[in-house]
């Protein structure tokens, strides 16, 4: 394991929430993509279920793609101001089927703020880990989704949108048409 568990999770969920909108198209089209979304990525704390938690969640995205863009100095910037606005107040919790992890917002901030301060937290260990390099845009010459590479080997290069088999199997073609 290359981060704790948690920061793990925070940075796969970020991620997540950031390949939501996939070119023009809305993966969060409406409350209900978010409940199925909070549920997938394991989500707790209050929800308002509504709208306007729906367009908080939606204008976080662009900033939660922006350590993928940004070089070491512009991250850490980005993870302070997202702290910074969030209040966030760092303490160790347990719950669910989680052992000790660190909770930075009370359950019943919002959802976005949450989850802003989950990724800020995250970010903030892959600067101090010096891992920046982890977080890269998919390979897919189509695709600009972004990916975190968990791997030992650092050789993870397309999101989980199925670049990955795609360019494999435009390979294997080629491969093949060479040999007729």
């Amino acid at each position: 394991m290359i981060f704790t568990h948690d920061t793990e999770v925070a940075l796969a969920g970020a991620a997540a929430l950031v390949n939501t909108l996939d070119g023009e198209q809305e993966l969060l089209p409406d409350p209900a993509s978010l409940d199925e979304f909070v549920r997938t990525w394991g989500w707790t704390g209050e929800r308002d279920h509504d709208n306007a938690e729906l367009q908080a969640v939606r204008d976080l995205r662009p900033r939660l793609r922006r350590p993928w863009e940004l070089d070491e100095k512009g991250t850490v910037q980005l993870v302070n101001e997202l702290l910074r606005e969030a209040n966030a107040l760092p303490q160790l919790v347990k719950h669910d089927q989680w052992d000790y992890h660190l909770h930075a917002t009370p359950s019943h901030a919002p959802l976005a703020t949450r989850m802003a301060v989950d990724a800020a937290m995250a970010f903030a260990d892959v600067v101090r880990g010096q891992q920046l390099s982890r977080l890269r845009i998919c390979a897919a010459d189509d695709c600009d989704n972004v990916v975190v590479d968990l791997s030992k080997n650092r050789s993870k290069r397309y999101c989980d949108g199925g670049c990955g088999n795609r360019a494999a199997v435009a390979a294997y073609r080629v491969r093949k048409a060479k040999k007729s």
